[in-house]
Protein backbone atom coordinates (compact mmCIF):
# COMPACT_ATOMS: atom_id res chain seq x y z
CA UNK A 1 0.00 0.00 0.00
CA UNK A 2 1.48 3.32 -0.76
CA UNK A 3 0.17 7.17 0.65
CA UNK A 4 0.32 9.71 -1.69
CA UNK A 5 0.95 13.14 0.34
CA UNK A 6 -1.64 15.77 -0.31
CA UNK A 7 -1.51 19.74 0.33
CA UNK A 8 -2.15 21.24 2.92
CA UNK A 9 -3.03 24.69 4.13
CA UNK A 10 0.54 24.98 5.14
CA UNK A 11 1.98 23.99 2.00
CA UNK A 12 3.72 27.31 0.80
CA UNK A 13 3.43 26.40 -3.08
CA UNK A 14 -0.44 26.00 -2.32
CA UNK A 15 -0.69 29.54 -0.96
CA UNK A 16 1.83 30.77 -3.23
CA UNK A 17 -0.46 29.89 -5.94
CA UNK A 18 -4.09 30.32 -3.98
CA UNK A 19 -2.73 34.32 -3.66
CA UNK A 20 -1.55 34.53 -7.43
CA UNK A 21 -4.63 33.41 -8.22
CA UNK A 22 -6.72 35.72 -6.07
CA UNK A 23 -4.57 38.52 -7.24
CA UNK A 24 -5.32 37.95 -10.76
CA UNK A 25 -9.54 37.59 -9.95
CA UNK A 26 -9.00 40.95 -7.76
CA UNK A 27 -7.47 42.62 -10.63
CA UNK A 28 -9.85 41.62 -13.52
CA UNK A 29 -12.87 42.53 -10.95
CA UNK A 30 -11.21 46.06 -11.01
CA UNK A 31 -11.05 46.11 -14.56
CA UNK A 32 -13.75 48.76 -16.12
CA UNK A 33 -11.78 49.21 -19.07
CA UNK A 34 -15.20 48.89 -21.48
CA UNK A 35 -16.24 52.17 -19.34
CA UNK A 36 -12.82 54.02 -20.76
CA UNK A 37 -12.99 53.33 -24.45
CA UNK A 38 -17.02 53.72 -24.45
CA UNK A 39 -16.64 56.87 -23.01
CA UNK A 40 -13.65 58.12 -25.60
CA UNK A 41 -15.15 56.77 -28.57
CA UNK A 42 -18.79 58.51 -28.17
CA UNK A 43 -16.49 61.93 -26.99
CA UNK A 44 -14.67 61.45 -29.83
CA UNK A 45 -17.45 60.73 -32.51
CA UNK A 46 -19.24 63.56 -31.27
CA UNK A 47 -16.61 66.06 -31.64
CA UNK A 48 -16.19 65.59 -35.54
CA UNK A 49 -19.23 68.66 -36.52
CA UNK A 50 -17.56 70.65 -34.11
CA UNK A 51 -14.14 69.87 -36.12
CA UNK A 52 -16.27 70.58 -39.65
CA UNK A 53 -17.98 73.30 -38.79
CA UNK A 54 -15.85 74.96 -36.26
CA UNK A 55 -12.90 74.79 -39.23
CA UNK A 56 -11.66 78.73 -40.73
CA UNK A 57 -11.73 77.40 -44.35
CA UNK A 58 -10.50 79.70 -47.54
CA UNK A 59 -10.00 78.08 -51.06
CA UNK A 60 -8.25 80.34 -53.26
CA UNK A 61 -9.40 80.14 -57.29
CA UNK A 62 -5.60 78.53 -58.12
CA UNK A 63 -7.04 76.01 -56.30
CA UNK A 64 -4.69 76.71 -52.86
CA UNK A 65 -6.45 76.55 -49.77
CA UNK A 66 -5.87 78.03 -46.00
CA UNK A 67 -7.67 76.89 -42.87
CA UNK A 68 -7.33 76.72 -39.02
CA UNK A 69 -9.13 74.24 -37.18
CA UNK A 70 -11.01 76.49 -34.47
CA UNK A 71 -13.46 74.07 -33.31
CA UNK A 72 -10.74 71.44 -31.97
CA UNK A 73 -9.95 74.10 -29.51
CA UNK A 74 -14.03 74.91 -28.85
CA UNK A 75 -14.88 71.05 -27.94
CA UNK A 76 -11.56 68.81 -26.83
CA UNK A 77 -10.43 70.27 -23.91
CA UNK A 78 -13.52 70.43 -21.98
CA UNK A 79 -15.11 67.67 -23.82
CA UNK A 80 -11.62 65.44 -22.88
CA UNK A 81 -11.55 66.81 -18.53
CA UNK A 82 -15.70 65.48 -18.71
CA UNK A 83 -14.54 62.32 -20.10
CA UNK A 84 -12.15 61.82 -18.05
CA UNK A 85 -13.53 62.84 -14.90
CA UNK A 86 -17.12 60.70 -16.04
CA UNK A 87 -14.69 57.84 -16.35
CA UNK A 88 -12.87 58.10 -13.19
CA UNK A 89 -16.28 58.02 -11.49
CA UNK A 90 -17.95 55.09 -13.05
CA UNK A 91 -14.60 53.27 -12.28
CA UNK A 92 -14.82 54.13 -8.44
CA UNK A 93 -18.94 53.32 -8.56
CA UNK A 94 -18.64 49.71 -10.21
CA UNK A 95 -15.65 48.85 -8.52
CA UNK A 96 -17.25 49.58 -5.19
CA UNK A 97 -20.10 47.89 -5.71
CA UNK A 98 -17.92 44.64 -6.63
CA UNK A 99 -16.32 45.43 -2.95
CA UNK A 100 -13.02 46.74 -4.55
CA UNK A 101 -11.44 49.81 -4.72
CA UNK A 102 -10.43 51.05 -8.22
CA UNK A 103 -7.00 52.41 -9.26
CA UNK A 104 -7.87 54.67 -11.79
CA UNK A 105 -6.98 58.06 -10.24
CA UNK A 106 -3.75 57.97 -12.16
CA UNK A 107 -5.54 57.65 -15.18
CA UNK A 108 -7.38 60.34 -15.04
CA UNK A 109 -3.99 62.83 -13.97
CA UNK A 110 -2.57 61.47 -17.01
CA UNK A 111 -5.83 62.15 -19.03
CA UNK A 112 -6.23 65.88 -17.92
CA UNK A 113 -2.16 66.28 -18.37
CA UNK A 114 -1.87 65.02 -21.88
CA UNK A 115 -4.92 67.32 -22.49
CA UNK A 116 -3.20 70.56 -21.47
CA UNK A 117 -0.23 69.38 -23.78
CA UNK A 118 -2.38 69.13 -26.27
CA UNK A 119 -4.05 71.97 -25.55
CA UNK A 120 -0.71 73.96 -25.42
CA UNK A 121 0.37 73.07 -28.63
CA UNK A 122 -2.59 73.60 -30.86
CA UNK A 123 -2.77 76.70 -29.30
CA UNK A 124 0.96 77.40 -30.03
CA UNK A 125 0.68 76.25 -33.30
CA UNK A 126 -2.65 78.61 -33.74
CA UNK A 127 -0.37 81.94 -32.32
CA UNK A 128 2.56 80.73 -34.76
CA UNK A 129 1.75 79.74 -38.48
CA UNK A 130 0.11 82.31 -39.32
CA UNK A 131 2.66 84.08 -39.24
CA UNK A 132 5.09 81.66 -39.97
CA UNK A 133 3.91 79.61 -42.45
CA UNK A 134 5.24 75.90 -43.27
CA UNK A 135 6.45 74.82 -46.57
CA UNK A 136 4.16 72.30 -48.60
CA UNK A 137 4.23 69.11 -48.66
CA UNK A 138 5.05 68.24 -45.36
CA UNK A 139 7.00 65.74 -44.03
CA UNK A 140 5.41 61.94 -43.33
CA UNK A 141 6.84 62.37 -39.77
CA UNK A 142 5.64 65.85 -39.31
CA UNK A 143 2.28 64.42 -40.11
CA UNK A 144 3.18 61.79 -37.37
CA UNK A 145 3.61 63.85 -35.05
CA UNK A 146 0.27 66.32 -35.25
CA UNK A 147 -1.73 63.00 -35.17
CA UNK A 148 0.43 62.26 -32.13
CA UNK A 149 -0.77 65.37 -30.30
CA UNK A 150 -4.37 65.23 -32.07
CA UNK A 151 -7.12 64.55 -29.46
CA UNK A 152 -7.06 60.91 -30.78
CA UNK A 153 -3.91 60.16 -30.63
CA UNK A 154 -3.28 61.71 -27.06
CA UNK A 155 -6.33 59.39 -26.06
CA UNK A 156 -4.49 56.52 -27.08
CA UNK A 157 -1.19 57.54 -24.93
CA UNK A 158 -3.64 58.07 -21.75
CA UNK A 159 -4.82 54.14 -22.39
CA UNK A 160 -1.33 52.88 -22.23
CA UNK A 161 -1.75 53.99 -18.41
CA UNK A 162 -4.60 52.67 -17.80
CA UNK A 163 -3.24 49.22 -19.33
CA UNK A 164 -0.40 49.66 -16.88
CA UNK A 165 -2.12 49.90 -14.22
CA UNK A 166 -4.95 47.58 -14.69
CA UNK A 167 -2.31 45.39 -15.76
CA UNK A 168 -3.92 44.22 -18.61
CA UNK A 169 -2.52 42.66 -21.51
CA UNK A 170 -5.79 42.83 -23.80
CA UNK A 171 -5.68 46.05 -23.14
CA UNK A 172 -2.42 46.96 -24.33
CA UNK A 173 -2.56 45.11 -27.35
CA UNK A 174 -5.86 46.95 -28.33
CA UNK A 175 -3.78 50.30 -27.47
CA UNK A 176 -0.47 50.07 -29.63
CA UNK A 177 -2.99 48.52 -32.37
CA UNK A 178 -4.99 51.82 -31.76
CA UNK A 179 -1.97 54.29 -32.40
CA UNK A 180 -0.75 52.65 -35.07
CA UNK A 181 -4.24 53.25 -36.64
CA UNK A 182 -4.00 56.57 -35.72
CA UNK A 183 -0.64 57.24 -36.32
CA UNK A 184 0.67 55.46 -39.08
CA UNK A 185 -2.33 54.27 -41.30
CA UNK A 186 -5.27 56.74 -41.71
CA UNK A 187 -4.62 58.73 -43.93
CA UNK A 188 -4.79 62.65 -44.37
CA UNK A 189 -5.98 62.99 -47.49
CA UNK A 190 -8.73 61.29 -49.86
CA UNK A 191 -8.23 62.96 -52.93
CA UNK A 192 -11.40 63.54 -54.24
CA UNK A 193 -13.91 66.21 -54.31
CA UNK A 194 -13.50 70.10 -54.11
CA UNK A 195 -10.76 71.29 -52.36
CA UNK A 196 -13.08 72.08 -49.35
CA UNK A 197 -14.97 69.16 -49.08
CA UNK A 198 -11.66 67.26 -49.67
CA UNK A 199 -9.67 69.15 -46.44
CA UNK A 200 -13.17 68.48 -44.25
CA UNK A 201 -13.24 64.66 -45.08
CA UNK A 202 -9.74 64.43 -45.09
CA UNK A 203 -9.60 65.43 -40.98
CA UNK A 204 -13.10 63.92 -40.32
CA UNK A 205 -12.85 60.41 -42.16
CA UNK A 206 -9.59 59.08 -39.62
CA UNK A 207 -11.59 60.94 -36.53
CA UNK A 208 -14.40 58.76 -37.34
CA UNK A 209 -12.95 55.39 -37.91
CA UNK A 210 -10.50 56.28 -34.51
CA UNK A 211 -14.41 56.47 -32.97
CA UNK A 212 -15.73 53.90 -34.16
CA UNK A 213 -12.60 51.33 -33.72
CA UNK A 214 -12.88 52.84 -29.74
CA UNK A 215 -16.44 52.09 -29.59
CA UNK A 216 -15.76 48.47 -30.67
CA UNK A 217 -13.15 47.76 -28.73
CA UNK A 218 -15.43 48.86 -25.47
CA UNK A 219 -18.36 46.96 -26.49
CA UNK A 220 -15.71 44.11 -27.15
CA UNK A 221 -14.42 44.25 -23.62
CA UNK A 222 -17.56 43.93 -22.55
CA UNK A 223 -18.49 41.02 -23.81
CA UNK A 224 -15.28 39.79 -22.36
CA UNK A 225 -15.81 40.47 -19.03
CA UNK A 226 -19.50 39.22 -18.69
CA UNK A 227 -17.89 36.25 -20.35
CA UNK A 228 -15.71 36.03 -16.91
CA UNK A 229 -17.65 37.23 -14.75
Amino acid sequence: MTTDSMPTADDPHRLLADVRALTHRVRRDQRVTWVALLVLGAVTLVGIPFDWFGMNLNCLPDGSCEFARRGVLYYWPLALLAAYTAIAVCYTRVTRARGLGARVLPYAITGAATTLVFTAVWVAAALYFPSHPVEQPLSYWWLVLDRLVAPWGVIGVALLVLAWLERNVALLLFTLAYLALVLLVLPMNFGFGPPHWEIRLGLAVPQLIAGVVLLLGGFGFRAAGRQHR
